[in-house]
């Protein structure tokens, strides 16, 4: 499954198999091998992309950058400080990248938080993502609108009025647009997962493909599912290679084990949602023919005699006239004497 084809081919009237994003982000900690392994196990898992994050500390965070995550889990204080450790990765590590996902059947994102990254990373990768951190940023967002791809958009800690703005600078540059529900706590406690803003999202926004970005703990994945069920069509989730390891985002990461259970899982809830047009089964065949009802008598009639509404009742099965006819059996004579308790026949009636 290719990303363009989801904006393709979306149709809101039914439940989707979801595009799943590996939100590999900096997790490779500036090890070009490491990288390399979260390709292989992201696409071993089941991923239909990666995605990475491409930035310089020194374009993103002044000196003077609070903390906005669990320092239980990331000690480090300053945003400045913490980016620094993780921002050595250059276009050539990218391109490097993008091949190997192209060796893994993968496809290759990141996340551009300057003008020269979003430059380079264009000629790599089928969308553009905006992160939640840039919704009301809007000059960089219509730098990237311009290179006229589809665009990801997190909407982590943003009202409607500030999401309608940045969706309208999308429309006007014609840039098909997916808004990614996202909660920006690092994690995200279940209690403040909030789903239901995927149904909000859907309303407000008709023509933009709906999506979630996640940030709680993996734990079974049921948030993932849950969110497929209430429409979203893009999935995104922090992915790691071991979610043991300190700081950054292993913590609230998912693995590819995680990755495969979600699969196996989601397989069996669409089996069990199976088609979106209402529409009796074969299999349901027996049951329409004996468990629905038929008109039947409750005493005897003549031949000749005029049947009334008295002269009958409801009962299984439905091989005979259906109920819903009764009018239309009224005030019609038999043609036959017909026995009391008989499941009438249109054969039976003038």
């Amino acid at each position: 499954m290719k990303i363009t084809d989801i904006f393709k081919n979306y149709d809101p009237a039914i439940i989707q198999r979801p595009y799943v994003i590996a939100e590999a982000g900096v997790n490779h900690e500036g090890d070009i091998e490491l990288a390399k392994r979260l390709i292989y196990e992201a696409a071993e898992g089941g991923a239909h992309a990666i995605k990475f994050q491409t930035y310089k500390a020194d374009m993103l965070a002044s000196k003077d950058s609070p903390y906005y995550w669990d320092l239980k889990e990331e000690p480090t204080t300053s945003q400045h400080e913490l980016f620094r450790k993780y921002d050595k990765f250059e276009k050539n590590e990218y391109e490097l990248l993008k091949k190997e996902c192209d060796k893994a059947g993968i496809e290759f994102m990141s996340t551009p938080f300057d003008v020269n990254a979003a430059e380079f990373l264009n000629d790599l990768m089928p969308v553009f993502k905006i992160s939640s951190s840039d919704i009301t940023n809007i000059p960089f967002i219509e730098y990237m609108c311009a290179f006229g791809k589809p665009i990801l958009l997190s909407t982590g800690a943003s009202d409607i009025s500030e999401i309608k703005f940045a969706a309208d600078v999308i429309s006007k540059h014609g840039n098909p647009l997916c808004l990614l529900h996202c909660i920006l706590n690092y994690p995200t406690p279940d209690e403040n997962a909030n789903l239901g803003m995927i149904l909000d999202q859907r309303i407000k926004f008709p023509e933009a493909i709906p999506g979630y970005s996640d940030h709680t703990l993996p734990g079974n994945m049921d948030v993932l599912k849950t969110a497929v069920l209430l429409g979203a069509v893009i999935l995104e989730k922090h992915f790691t290679f071991n979610k043991e390891l300190p700081g950054n985002d292993h913590y609230h990461a998912m693995d590819k084990d995680d990755l495969k259970h979600f699969f196996i899982d989601m397989e069996r809830m669409f089996l069990l949602m199976g088609n979106f047009r209402k529409n009796p089964l074969k299999s349901e065949a027996n049951s329409i023919l004996n468990a629905r009802r038929s008109l039947v008598t409750v005493k005897r009639l003549k031949a000749g005699e005029v049947i009334t509404f008295e002269h009958l009742t409801w009962k299984r099965p439905g091989s005979g006239i259906s109920p819903k006819y009764i009018k239309d059996v009224t005030g019609k004579k038999a043609l036959i004497d017909i026995e009391e308790d008989s499941v009438l026949k249109w054969s039976m009636i003038e």
